[in-house]
């Protein structure tokens, strides 16, 4: 053995060493490799899952590309993926190598994501359409009404085949929608129409990162929106106006669904018939703001958009209702395969109640989903399972890629999604064990234990969609309904039980115009939702506001959420860290210090104590809104007229105001007159007014032709650097986003 010692010495152990733990290390990964593709191919079964997640993929990465690509290379990715899975097919076949399995799956995936550009190219260039490029008006607008909305505050229209003065018909939006005052007359789709109007292109997002309308109207075709400066006028329809077939099916069943809306919220009357359309036709527009409110703070929202909810209560009961009707029968019941017949009915159900409903991502996914399920009946195949969700994602991202960037999506396929992967194992167990049991003889332990299971049942699918559905919700909404739990134990079942069943029955009656035997007690259960709703959103603490999260933690929470339900064996668990690590990410994340809107009438400032300052309680409402809850706060810091703020950083006069923090100062200047000096003490310059002096001193000069080219922005201050972020720099060169000069350059990041 040797026993040298000196600096020798220790360098030959280090170097020993250093050749050691690379081989360690190789062999730990070689070994986990191992285990994660033991694992691995013992759920070979599960794999086709894994078939919406490439696409989805894709889809992501198109939409988050920074500028528009053309469509070959995302053809040539699908195309080659697919020849490198025939590659591994043939090999495997031929036995002439041991990678022919693997090159087989990731040729699939590869090929698959590449399919999902590709989608969401097509759908790009399917939709395109033009919108109007600035503000007009007063114009006399006319056109043909799409659909109609009542609000509390008036009615909502949206027209297509619309013409605008002063606008080339090729330069014309396919559609265009107005909000109308209170008391217009009776409007619905198919009528031709003349408003005088105030349009504007769609908005754009209030900061990086907001809601982006002007990408969801791009998909919609809505080129414009506006508000009438007077009431809507029926007019004689344009010439040679032969509409195709489809269209005239969509409009008859607009005007149907407008017809039924009207006619629920009639017989109910009160706050509880806009509640109660909600819930049939999915129109939720009339729902007063106080109740909206308290059914979004209290978790019970998801109740009044149409979705799987809706769709499995109303063809459940299509499905039971034949299928025990048809046993009644003998000679049918013993000849003949009810069962099929039954799932036969509630299909055809489910289709009626789509149509009437519309065509959200949400009606379109439980459609899809509640579809494949009776379909599965038909075929004598299991009915609800992951693959059935599968191929109902496969199908929404194929028809509307950009349904994937939606909340809708993302919260109905993560409830659906976690509630199968739980039932399908320990959920299942759990209820059978508390089951009734053969031994259990007295009624009344029957029933104890059929009420139970019952309660239990509803606690876990509630708690299961909470938990699965809080990130996106914190991600989305930047709030988190606290006693969700418990007003879904008291909500679902009222819902299930009460409210739709009735609701089916009015849908029965209605058309020999009978619908108020049903809708009368309908009223008595919607009555009993929403004082269950406002009495958990009145408890302390029922909303907690949180800052907006990060687009890398929802990606990872999501990664780490479709590897926990996706797979079967405990491997799956390895999902729960990584989405904690995606939660993680949110908390790292610090807001901007200064924010400025895009029509240069708003300015927001951080205070010391995280709490944001706005220069104005009135102007820009929508984009205050939108500030405070990315922030997740509730009410705005009062902003200093004159003087300065408690905190000290903020101080302004009559020409503007400084703002001090981090070591850097920012001059948020009103009138031009304050330049020359801001200009030579400021690190930061933003200016309401165009900057049309030499301002070379300050590391950063956002003008107001930069918020008029670039819309809003939004500013980080350093000790040592400055960094700003407009709108149209985060959205990129894509074909939704409206052009209003020059685009944003390198110049516009001013990062020291």
């Amino acid at each position: 053995m040797y026993h040298g010692g000196g600096a020798a010495g220790k360098a030959a152990a280090m170097t020993a060493l250093a050749a050691f733990l690379p081989w360690r290390a190789a062999a730990s990964l070689a070994r986990l490799g191992e285990w994660a593709k033991d694992n691995a191919v013992s759920e070979r079964e599960r794999w086709p899952l894994f078939a919406p997640v490439a696409i989805g993929s894709g889809v992501a990465l198109y939409f988050g590309l920074p500028a528009e690509p053309p469509l070959w290379p995302e053809l040539a990715v699908t195309l080659a993926g697919a020849g490198l899975a025939a590659l591994g097919l043939i090999r495997a076949r031929a036995g002439l190598s041991s990678f022919g399995p693997g090159l087989l799956v990731a040729g699939l995936l590869v090929s698959l994501f590449g399919l999902g550009m590709s989608a969401a190219k097509i759908r790009t260039l399917e939709v395109a359409a033009p919108a109007l490029e600035r503000r007009i008006g007063p114009v006399i607008v006319t056109g043909r009404v799409v659909s109609v909305e009542d609000r509390p505050g008036g009615r909502r229209l949206v027209l297509d085949r619309a013409a605008i003065p002063g606008i080339a018909p090729e330069k014309t939006p396919a559609q265009i929608r107005v909000n109308l005052r209170a008391h217009e007359p009776v409007l619905f789709p198919g009528l031709w129409v003349r408003v005088r109007a105030v349009l504007s292109p769609p908005p754009s997002p209030a900061s990086p990162g907001a809601y982006d309308f002007e990408r969801e109207a791009y998909f919609a075709g809505l080129g414009g929106v506006g508000f009438a400066l007077g009431r809507a006028a029926e007019i004689p329809p344009a010439e040679a106006d032969a509409p195709a077939f489809l269209t005239s099916a969509g409009l008859w069943l607009s005007r149907l669904r407008q017809d039924v809306t009207a006619r629920v919220r009639d017989g109910i009357g009160g706050e509880e018939g806009p509640v109660a359309a909600a819930l049939m036709t999915g129109e939720q527009a009339a729902i007063s703001n106080d109740v909206i409110t308290a059914m979004r703070n209290s978790g019970l929202a998801h109740l009044l958009a149409v979705s799987g909810f809706n769709f499995v209560l109303i063809s459940g009961m299509l499905f039971f209702l034949a299928r025990a009707a048809l046993a009644l029968v003998p000679p049918i019941a013993l000849r003949f395969p009810i069962k099929k017949w039954a799932a036969l009915v509630a299909l055809v159900g489910a289709a009626a109640y789509y149509a009437i409903t519309g065509e959200s991502i949400a009606t379109e996914r439980a459609f899809i989903m509640v579809s494949l399920v009776f379909l599965a009946v038909l075929a004598d195949r299991s009915a609800i399972s992951m693959r059935t969700l599968a191929w109902a994602a496969t199908l929404v991202l194929l028809i509307e890629p950009e349904s994937l960037l939606g909340a809708s999506f993302q919260l109905s396929f993560a409830a659906v999604m976690a509630l199968i992967a739980v039932y399908e194992g320990p959920g299942t167990r759990a209820l059978a064990s508390l089951a009734p049991k053969d031994g259990d003889a007295p009624k009344g332990a029957r029933w104890m234990r059929i009420s139970t299971t019952y309660v239990a049942g509803i606690l876990l699918t509630t708690l299961v969609a909470s938990c699965a559905t809080a990130p996106l919700l914190v991600y989305h909404f930047n709030r988190f309904a606290t006693y969700s739990l418990v007003a879904n134990l008291a909500g679902v079942p009222l819902t299930a039980i009460w409210i739709m069943p009735w609701s089916l029955l009015a849908f029965v009656l209605m058309p020999v115009g009978l619908e108020h035997l049903a809708l009368v007690p309908m009223g008595w259960g919607v009555t009993a939702l929403n004082w269950v709703a406002k009495t958990a959103s009145g408890w302390p603490g029922a909303v907690v506001t949180i800052q907006a999260m990060p687009v890398a933690a929802l990606i990872v929470v999501t990664a780490g959420g479709l590897w926990l339900c996706l797979w079967e064996r405990p491997w799956r668990m390895a999902g729960i860290p990584v989405i904690a690590v995606g939660l993680a990410l949110g908390l790292f994340v610090r807001p901007p210090d200064i924010l400025v809107d895009e029509d240069a009438k708003l300015l927001a400032v951080r205070a010391a104590d995280g709490s944001l300052l706005l220069s104005s309680t009135r102007a820009a409402r929508l984009h205050a809104d939108t500030w405070l809850r990315r922030a997740g706060l509730n009410e705005p810091a009062p902003w200093p007229l004159g003087g300065s703020s408690d905190d000290g950083r903020l101080a302004c006069d009559s020409l503007g105001c400084m703002y001090r923090a981090r070591g850097q100062t920012a001059a948020l200047v009103k009138e031009e007159g304050a330049l020359a000096e801001d200009c030579t003490v400021a690190s930061v310059v933003v200016s309401l007014v165009p900057v049309r002096v030499r301002c070379q001193g300050p590391k950063a000069v956002v003008d107001r032709f930069d918020l008029w080219r670039n819309g809003s922005h939004v500013i980080w201050l350093d000790p040592k650097s400055v960094r700003v972020e407009s709108v149209r720099r985060w959205q990129g060169k894509r074909p939704w986003v409206l052009s209003r000069g020059r685009p944003d350059t390198e110049d516009d990041e001013n990062e020291d």
